[in-house]
């Protein structure tokens, strides 16, 4: 069930923001505040001061000429093996290598993570999105999963 609320805005917010709905593809004003809001609310969960657990895409771009950076890169993933859930590597040309890396962890954990591979001599560009994890109360066999969202898991045995 949804709660309502009633905003007001001047005329000429309200018109950049009708824009802004129709760019982005919603139907309506509610769809675009809820996504607005949840937006604002995953951030607050990614602050230093909340600390959350969340995931994280780290996607860099580096010279693999680079004296020893793929092997620093490979120890670094090795010694945060708590923090990298998969890694995908492409190569790009001769020289240049993408590496896109999944994590899970601490909101605080994954950005230094993430900080202290970007800041590495021969990475080119680097960029880190976060998307914080809810804590679900325990509910059923479900919560074994961390999740409930109406199917079930089968596990081989």
């Amino acid at each position: 069930m949804s709660e309502r609320f009633t905003v007001s805005v001047e005329p000429g917010l309200a018109q950049d923001f009708d824009d802004f709905i129709k760019r982005k593809g919603y139907s309506n004003r509610s769809e675009a505040v809820r996504d607005l809001v949840r937006g604002a609310l995953a951030q607050e969960r990614l602050s230093p001061e909340q600390d959350g657990p969340c995931v994280g895409v780290l996607s860099y771009m580096y010279d693999h000429h680079e004296r020893e950076l793929s092997k620093r890169l490979t120890q670094t993933h090795h010694a945060h093996y708590n923090l990298t859930v998969t890694t995908l590597h492409m190569h790009l040309d001769h020289d240049m290598c993408v590496e896109s890396v999944l994590l899970k962890g601490t909101a605080r954990d994954v950005q230094a993570f993430a900080e202290s591979v970007m800041a590495r001599p021969g990475i080119r560009h680097g960029q880190l999105h976060r998307i914080p994890l809810e804590q679900a109360p325990e509910r059923g066999p479900a919560a074994t999963h961390g999740h409930d969202h109406g199917h079930r898991h089968e596990h081989g045995g």
